[in-house]
């Protein structure tokens, strides 16, 4: 496998020439960037011109990873020329949330079977239920298939999301692509790293990925309460308190992020399902542990490769992480650096949601606040 990045921004534009050694034989380009910069003509045109073979799939972002560097308002790009992976993908259009589910099983079922080794989901982030989605996608797949993705941002301001899949970027999209071959191995990881504070509560009233009541009172009024004076910056302040949820003593906690608010209602929107009957606690952030957890996904990833060294990988971590964190944003990403060694290319964004099994052989799932890392070798 080989491997080529590249970034562009609107004043210096490309930081080197394109393409590099790959051109023509790069089968598949994974770019990421800010709304902005993916609608920008003359860069998406020099990338597809520079790689004429590949099939192009990215998103828009909250902030694009690059090594261990955290950029905005940029565009990475990253090439890849397999050895002997095959890839294919498809996309479909959503309108509601409530189309989720249908929307991920058509999503699968326009994908081969044989040979499919891992699929890769980049989603609209606004207009989604992300829970929904996971669900539908993974049911029509073969049990060995592993999922891994994320769902598309807007930076902080939860307006407009585009999905990129061999087109224009465009928004209300989902898109999968599939790696196909018996010589791939695909190792992935997940991890948070935030506390709880505040009693748990019961979520007395739901529908789907909508919260009405906790404990019998309207949510967004007790959320309120909660935040204090970060309550003005809803539903972006809702990024630094995020809630967890867990449907019984022994389950695995799940957390969700704010994606809108609805003070007619008193009721709260995120990005997965919100079931009725399950508990929930608030969270805040822990510098340490959200460092410690993107090292330790990075860990997971990297020993479920059983000792091959990756050639890129792919991190997915959560804006509400990037806000907390702030300057020390770049800790995280180094931390995956740390595990993965220095052999792989490194590349990802911030998003609204981050889509994986928790550790190896878990069942995939939507997460909130985490960072997600899928990596990538042949042998």
């Amino acid at each position: 496998m080989k491997v080529e990045q590249r970034q562009w921004n609107v004043k210096a534009g490309w930081d080197q020439p394109l393409p590099g050694a790959l051109g023509s034989s790069a089968q598949l380009v994974l770019v990421f960037g800010s709304k902005d910069a993916l609608k920008h003509e003359e860069a998406m045109k020099a990338a597809r011109e520079a790689y004429p073979g590949a099939q192009f799939f990215g998103c828009s972002t909250a902030g694009e990873i690059l090594g261990t560097s955290v950029l905005d308002d940029t565009l990475v790009l990253t090439a890849i020329q397999f050895k002997t992976t095959r890839i294919q993908g498809a996309q479909v259009k959503i309108a509601h949330a409530r189309e989720s589910h249908v929307a991920g099983q058509r999503l699968s079922l326009a994908l081969s079977r044989e040979g499919l080794v891992h699929v890769m989901v980049l989603s609209d982030g606004t207009c989604v239920n992300g829970s929904d989605l996971v669900e539908g996608l993974t049911q029509n797949l073969p049990e060995h298939v592993t999922v891994t993705g994320g769902l598309s941002a807007d930076g902080d301001r939860f307006q407009e999301t585009l999905v990129l899949w061999d087109g224009k970027p465009e928004p209300n999209t989902i898109a999968a692509i599939g790696f196909y071959g018996e010589d791939l191995r695909v190792g992935y990881g997940s991890l948070g790293g935030w506390d709880p504070f505040g009693p748990e509560r019961m979520i007395t009233r739901s529908q789907d990925n909508v919260l009405y009541e906790l404990d019998g009172r309207p949510a967004l009024d007790l959320y309120r309460e909660y935040l204090g004076e970060h309550a003005k910056g809803l539903p972006a302040a809702g990024l630094l308190f995020p809630l967890s949820l867990r449907t019984d003593a022994g389950g695995e906690a799940v957390v969700r992020t704010i994606l809108g608010i609805d003070s007619a209602t008193g009721s709260m929107t995120f990005a997965g399902d919100v079931p009725q009957g399950t508990y929930a606690r608030l969270m805040k952030a822990n510098f340490e542990r959200l460092i410690d957890g993107a090292a330790g996904a990075a860990k997971t990833c990297h020993s479920a490769l059983s000792g091959l060294e990756p050639d890129f990988a792919v991190l997915i971590s959560c804006v509400g992480r990037k806000l907390v964190l702030k300057q020390r944003i770049e800790e995280e990403v180094e931390g995956v650096r740390e595990f993965l060694g220095a052999r792989p290319k490194l590349t990802g964004f911030y998003s609204y949601g981050e889509i994986s099994p928790f550790v190896q052989s878990a069942k995939c799932e939507l997460h909130n606040q985490t960072m997600t890392i899928t990596a990538f070798a042949e042998v």
